[in-house]
């Protein structure tokens, strides 16, 4: 039986009314288009540890992926299951960007309406991007918007995929991206090397029922080391570890009131739960 992809996109809306409480690019705004006709209201005196941990992670992964985009020329961006994130708009605002901004067709009609609306009034752009449907793991359909860039080296970004695919869908994909960065030359950067059994804090039964139904712990890696070999042995090696700051991540600060001594020094113990990876091909 075919699986159907799109069950993931609901954890891409709840994942936006989160980002909405931070400074991530348009994270704001898109969660009041998300809530409309209610008004977004984000409420800053949560108590749960488990709500700012998250978020916490999340503002400094898409950090993560901005930190190491600054140094390399990147002229042509393609971006593979952006969910509601607005990188690419961010990005085609800044500076000279071919940005390409793809995820599940349920999930890129709805945030097609949203860039045309965040597009509205003075809004100009130094880029050019296209907001497009992708099955990632579609080697046709990939091909295809590849070749919808303009001559040039090629990056690929991506954070929310890989904890998604099984070690046989990872492997297609990485296929299917060795291929195109092998023609054309250029980067992956993937903001999903997670390592398996870091997650100690206990989710709600919501959020524990999605992971038991994507494979989400079974889908992370056993080590950085295994995570490593399994894209050496696909052709890949590391270019650069990203390295952000997360004391500059805004819900640091919630996350540190309402933590318990106890929560910081288990987070303290349990380290490093993921990284994200600038990859070239060998």
């Amino acid at each position: 039986m075919e699986r159907n992809y799109n069950t993931i996109s609901p954890s891409a809306m709840s994942l936006l009314l989160m980002k909405g409480m931070t400074p991530i690019p348009y994270a704001r705004q898109a969660a009041e288009l998300m809530s409309y006709p209610e008004q977004y209201i984000p409420d800053y005196d949560r108590k749960e540890f488990i709500f700012w941990a998250r978020l916490a992670h999340f503002e400094n992964r898409y950090a993560s992926i901005d930190q190491l985009l600054e140094d390399i020329p990147a002229k042509n961006i393609l971006e593979l299951s952006s969910g509601f994130s607005f990188r690419g708009l961010d990005a085609v605002k800044k500076r000279d960007v071919y940005y390409i901004d793809t995820d599940l067709p349920d999930l890129i009609s709805t945030k097609i309406n949203f860039v045309t609306t965040l597009q509205q009034g003075d809004f100009e752009t130094k880029g050019t991007l296209e907001t497009l449907p992708l099955n990632a793991l579609d080697e046709e359909q990939f091909t295809s918007i590849v070749n919808r860039f303009p001559p040039g080296e090629l990056v690929i970004v991506n954070e929310g995929l890989l904890m998604y695919l099984g070690d046989e869908e990872k492997k297609k994909l990485l296929g299917i991206i060795h291929k195109v960065l092998k023609e054309r030359g250029g980067y992956w950067i993937t903001a999903d090397i997670y390592l398996k059994g870091k997650l100690k804090i206990k989710l709600d039964d919501k959020l524990q029922q999605f992971f038991d139904q994507h494979r989400i712990e079974d889908n992370k890696f056993d080590s950085f080391e295994a995570a490593e070999a399994f894209f050496n042995e696909a052709g890949f090696v590391i270019d650069k570890v990203a390295e952000p700051d997360p004391t500059k991540t805004t819900a640091l600060e919630y996350l540190l009131k309402t933590a318990t001594p106890e929560q910081l020094a288990e987070g303290r113990k349990i380290g490093k739960i993921s990284a994200t990876w600038r990859l070239k091909v060998k």
